[in-house]
């Protein structure tokens, strides 16, 4: 087959909120657009919003007023599939259902030129199949922008077995000529992103689902502690639950993976017709059926009254010298706290504050604190050699080695060394709680506080509670969190709480995808953030926290949970037994350059 010319017409089958992106990207490029829309509101909608967005560049001088009037001059909208007659390249962004694609693809096949190219906007349905019912499966490939389409740089080229290597080529220049980042996938649900992304989302369904955790709470956590631009669940919102649902049951189909089989509660939000933001009611409330502003119901948390029913803490011991010990320490003393600093030996203890007065005075060199702050945080520290040390304080955080018997045996300490009344709390992401706090004679002011790395900048503090956690305990965190001004979010005391039972199974999946030869690590890690809009890519942040530690988190996961999907891919357990533990080691999934 010769190479396909390029595609100076471009037609676009349906103008909903994507097919109306896809078209002002086609347009801006400087391609005619043929926008066909059964719809006349819908076409005029689309018209519209291609005048107000033109009309913003044109304000904010990125494009001149004679360029918008050729770019709106390239926009003509049609009723009909017959407009697409003399198109070079169609895409067709109608309903995710696979007999109404199929429908449109054949019916335009009979009608468009023999060298031109079909792509189907599916993020879910099979685009070999699609292709298989039209006389030019060489022809049809997938091409799947993300929302909005001219925002996100991302967009997945989809090749069948049947397209052929020319055409795929030709419609990644496209993209590239759009100003967008091309990646090329193979065909199976979900493709990349989504693929990676709506088994995610699906298990934040599930976590709310089993009222593990509030809305607000899985949504906080995953922004906060993972630097997400969404919550799950006002994600699912946004994307439509009937999407996800459509999305989630095409690729449990393909993997029998029960991470992907839909959410009841998705099934039945959807049959409630409560599809998110489109509906104006999904997992949030909504002002109006398409606004993003939600407005309070009856899941929405009361106003926290002021301070109180806590127990007062005036001074907080941290036991630990690592980073994070460290970290959480200086968090403290810069909030008020009289803070003993304790280690194994007063050596280390006396590294430990030495290593928090130079991140203060690095706050201090980038203008975050005067250096009167400075001085006063850092002569709120007392280093200690012992536990000893910590006799009177009001509230103990151990932030040692993530080994149980070790807190264990700490604990066991604390609970001779402190007062009665002391709170005592463990920063184990991954550890049961309660096996900690029986280790006292006192489990009810035993609690988790999981701050998160690095703690002076992480926002976001996990409260885990024991069932033999005292309400006046949780309380107290709750208080605490508040003036050292940390967003506290409640959980219980299970494997992974919220961040980490949500992110490491994502990760894992991402792990299985370069093991299965589907996608390379560097299209993995483009996809998620140039299509997610993640702060990084899954590599790039294993490599960060560690193979080791994250294949000890997956391995907690998969005990807690005996779920088959949950058990650590093969690759990650092979590069951690060849000592390749990410950036520490100067090899993970990338190599690094040794310090």
């Amino acid at each position: 087959m010769d190479r396909p010319r390029p595609f100076p017409t471009v037609a676009i089958i349906g103008l909903g909120t994507m097919g109306t992106g896809i078209a002002e990207v086609v347009a801006r490029a400087g391609h005619e657009v043929v926008g066909i829309e059964i719809d006349d509101a819908a076409a005029h909608r689309a018209a519209a919003a291609l005048e107000a967005s033109t009309a913003r560049a044109v304000q904010r001088e990125r494009i001149t007023e004679s360029e918008r009037g050729d770019i709106l001059a390239r926009f003509r909208t049609f009723p009909d599939l017959q407009a697409a007659a003399d198109a070079d390249l169609v895409i067709e962004v109608v309903t995710e259902h696979f007999e109404i694609k199929r429908e449109v693809l054949t019916a335009l096949d009979a009608i468009v030129k023999p060298r031109a190219v079909l792509a189907t906007g599916t993020n879910a349905l099979s685009v070999t199949e699609l292709a298989s019912h039209t006389s030019r499966p060489d022809r049809v490939l997938g091409l799947h922008f993300f929302a909005p389409a001219p925002a996100m740089k991302l967009v997945e080229v989809v090749s069948t077995v049947l397209t052929s290597p020319e055409t795929t080529d030709a419609v990644t220049e496209l993209v590239r000529s759009f100003g967008k980042q091309p990646v090329a996938v193979g065909d199976r649900p979900g493709f990349i992103a989504d693929g990676l992304l709506f088994g995610y989302l699906n298990q934040a369904a599930a976590m709310y689902e089993a009222r593990y955790a509030t809305r607000e709470d899985i949504d906080a956590a995953m922004r906060l502690g993972c630097g997400l631009p969404m919550g799950p669940l006002a994600l699912l919102d946004l994307i439509g639950i009937d999407t996800a649902q459509t999305v989630l049951e095409a690729m449990y189909e393909a993997s029998r993976d029960r991470l992907h089989a839909p959410a009841p509660v998705l099934k039945q939000l959807t049959a409630a017709g409560l599809k998110g933001r489109k509906a104006g009611r999904g997992f949030y409330t909504y002002e109006a059926p398409g606004s993003a502003t939600v407005v309070p119901d009856a899941e929405t948390p009361a106003e926290a009254a002021g301070a109180g029913g806590g127990r007062p803490v005036r001074s907080v011991g941290v036991a630990g010298s690592g980073t994070m010990a460290t970290g959480i320490a200086e968090v403290f003393a810069k909030a008020g706290y009289e803070v003993v600093l304790a280690a194994r030996g007063q050596e280390k203890a006396d590294k430990a504050v030495a290593a928090l007065a130079r991140s203060l005075d690095r706050s201090v060199a980038k203008g975050r604190l005067g250096q009167e702050q400075r001085d006063a945080a850092v002569a709120r520290v007392t280093a200690a050699g012992s536990l000893d040390a910590f006799a009177d304080v009001d509230l103990a955080v151990e932030a040692v080695a993530e080994d149980l018997p070790v807190k264990q045996q700490l604990f066991a300490t604390l609970d001779k060394v402190c007062k009665p009344g002391a709170v005592l709390a463990t920063t184990t992401s991954s550890l049961p709680v309660v096996a900690v706090a029986t280790a006292t004679t006192r489990p009810r002011d035993v609690i988790g506080m999981h701050f998160f790395n690095p703690a002076p900048a992480m926002k976001l503090v996990e409260v885990v509670c024991t069932v033999l956690t005292a309400e006046d305990v949780r309380a107290t965190v709750h208080e605490v969190c508040g003036r050292i001004r940390k967003h506290a979010v409640d959980c219980g005391d299970r494997a992974g709480f919220i961040v980490n039972a949500l992110l490491f199974p994502y990760l894992n999946n991402a792990v299985k995808m370069v093991q299965e030869h589907y996608a390379t690590v560097e299209d993995i890690d483009s996809a998620m953030k140039l299509g997610g809009g993640y702060p990084m890519g899954p590599f790039e942040l294993l490599d960060v926290v560690g193979l080791d530690v994250s294949l000890a988190i997956e391995q907690v996961l998969h005990k807690e949970f005996r779920d088959p999907g949950l058990a650590p891919a093969p690759l990650l357990e092979h590069l951690v037994s060849a000592g390749c533990l990410g950036r520490k080691t100067g090899r993970g999934f990338r190599e690094y350059a040794r310090r």
